[in-house]
């Protein structure tokens, strides 16, 4: 054995040392390693991925999409989304998530059949493939659960392998009280077998059957799902609901230390088998809670700044930036090799849990109340006692910002593209979900017919007609699609946005928010500052200090700061990029 594989033997002990300890398992520790290894297919010739590798820039921008999300008759969905991608976004953005693309039977996807297949409906692995040949792709892996539809769980019932040992019956009478749940069902799913009635642990939905990875062979199991993954063209993995991963009845069951290790492991692996490939975590969780996902830069790469929407959206109906530049001051800078994943809108909605600690419960409810008042809806999750609480707002973001807390207004346009240039301005990697760029609508019908409220942010358009849509100058999505093409292409070109590059919170009161970006060579500092009032607002150049040997000029509108004492007037959501290159 290679120098390289004995360390890396090594390291997979270690991680499995410490996920396994005083878990009675049918397989030695360090065969386990070996296998795993083998399963990734690693060898002493491979190349070792360098600690803290910035593995992006200022360049790297994401859309999130379904495969399904842009339709033609008689044409494969993965084929539509690629001639969409290839007409309107090649020179846009380089990463996209298709969320899941795997069969499934419920939550549009996210219960999978089959990790190993691509939904016939969409397409097949070549069609991944291709598009994985031109854009940086980001898949989920739905490491939590699995659909009670799929062979795992049906070979569960029958008590035979694989999967009769993948899952986590409990008693009825046993005490999951501590349990922490996203959703409001009952936790147990009660489900006949052979061997009887038995009743199965279900963070989520009936439907979505936790798995259980006090068993190696469930971990063996994602480690060559992980493989063939990479096989295929994905270089970020989204570890979906990963928080919840590991159980341990009398506690919460959530962000316990085997989870986090297994990200560890799942980070070894995956960037000994490819070193440019990247792991996300998806942990819609207090901020603290998921801040801890960076580890010491050995766990997520990125994590989802899910803080952010909550926040930023609020700031912008309530015209009163405190809170968002309170949370920005009190957030660490990421080491390098990792990075932020900052989104606005996504396919779920609003989390709520992640402002929890950052806006009181007053300002909740008028947030929720206001979200209410532009057509959206409330998902409800069960705190300990049974007590509800709102857990997310389902909501189309451009309806989200259609007003303030004081109703709709005519400035929500100029609020929506404030809303993604501060996220294009922010430390970390922005991701557009491909809704926000098209400014789609609540889809009400789409709520009807499925009965979830989710699918409000779910709408399902004909290639022909936002074809049409985007190709007329008049139609809204037209113009609100090549704006933010437009702010997109001015930040990829500017070092100071690279997501690791400095950020520093300004103190322009309530109706402004202003941040300070530095390139990591010092050379380029842009100064972006943002109206997040319906009124005009002033600033002093002389408050933000720029350095009067340079020539300063702001990236959007081109107008030249000559005179560093002026006033400058922001017109409602107008946004600045004062850069001195």
């Amino acid at each position: 054995m290679g120098e390289l594989s004995t360390a890396l033997q090594q390291r997979v002990l270690q991680h499995l040392d410490v996920i396994y300890a005083g878990v009675e398992t049918s397989v030695d520790n360090a065969v386990l390693a070996d296998q795993l290894i083998a399963f990734m297919q690693i060898d002493q010739q491979c190349e070792q991925a360098e600690s803290y590798k910035n593995l992006w820039d200022e360049s790297e921008i994401t859309m999130i999409t379904y495969g399904d999300t842009i339709q033609e008759e008689s044409v494969k969905p993965l084929h539509t989304l690629e001639k969409f991608l290839n007409t309107y976004l090649q020179d846009t953005i380089s990463s996209v998530h298709i969320l899941p693309f795997f069969p499934w039977c419920s939550d549009d996807g996210f219960s999978v059949i089959n990790f190993m297949s691509v939904n016939e409906a969409l397409g097949d692995w070549e069609d991944i493939q291709d598009i994985a040949g031109d854009y940086r792709l980001m898949a989920d892996l739905v490491i939590n659960h699995c659909s009670s539809r799929s062979q795992w769980f049906e070979n569960f019932k029958n008590g035979v392998d694989p999967g009769k040992d993948y899952f986590i019956p409990l008693n009825e009478d046993d005490d999951v009280s501590q349990v922490v749940r996203p959703r409001a069902t009952s936790l147990l799913r009660e489900t006949q077998t052979l061997d009887g009635v038995k009743h199965v642990w279900c963070t989520f939905s009936h439907d979505q059957i936790d798995l259980n990875f006090k068993n190696p062979d469930v971990l063996k199991e994602f480690v060559r799902i992980i493989r063939h993954y990479l096989d295929n063209g994905v270089r970020i993995f989204r570890l979906d609901a990963v928080a919840f991963l590991w159980k341990e009845l009398g506690t919460p069951c959530i962000n316990l230390e085997e989870t986090h290790e297994i990200v560890r492991l799942l980070r070894t692996l995956i960037e000994h088998a490819v070193p440019d490939a990247m792991i996300i975590t998806e942990t819609n969780i207090p901020n603290i809670e998921n801040l801890s996902y960076f580890g010491n830069a050995n766990e997520a790469h990125a994590i989802y700044n899910f803080s952010l929407p909550p926040l930023l959206v609020n700031a912008l109906i309530t015209e009163r930036s405190t809170h968002l530049v309170q949370w920005m001051m009190s957030m660490p800078p990421a080491q390098n090799g990792t990075t932020f994943f900052n989104f606005i809108a996504s396919h779920d909605g609003i989390g709520l849990r992640p402002a929890e600690g950052l806006l009181d419960d007053d300002e909740l409810d008028e947030f929720i109340q206001t979200m209410n008042n532009f057509g959206g809806r409330i998902s409800w999750r069960k705190e300990k006692g049974g007590r509800s609480k709102a857990y997310e707002i389902n909501i189309a973001l451009f309806d989200a910002l259609q007003g303030t807390i004081h109703g709709p207004d005519r400035w929500g346009r100029e609020r929506f593209v404030c809303a993604h240039a501060i996220m294009l301005g922010l430390e970390g990697i922005p991701a557009f979900y491909i809704h926000s760029l098209l400014a789609t609508t609540n889809d009400y019908e789409r709520v009807e017919h499925t009965g979830h409220n989710r699918s409000i942010n779910r709408h399902q358009w004909q290639y022909e007609d936002i074809r049409a849509q985007l190709d007329d100058p008049q139609s809204q999505h037209h113009i609100i699609f090549h704006r933010l093409k437009k702010l997109i292409d001015i930040r990829r070109k500017q070092s100071a946005f690279h997501p690791n590059a400095t950020q520093f919170t300004l103190q322009l009161g309530d109706s402004l928010f202003g941040f300070w970006r530095q390139s990591m060579d010092r050379r380029q500092s842009i100064f972006c500052i943002h109206n997040v009032s319906s009124e005009e607002q002033t600033l002093l150049l002389s408050d933000i200090n720029l350095v009067i040997t340079d020539t300063w000029h702001d990236l959007i509108g081109g107008e030249v700061y000559n005179d560093l004492i002026r006033c400058v007037t922001l017109q409602p959501y107008q946004v600045l990029w004062i850069s001195n290159r």
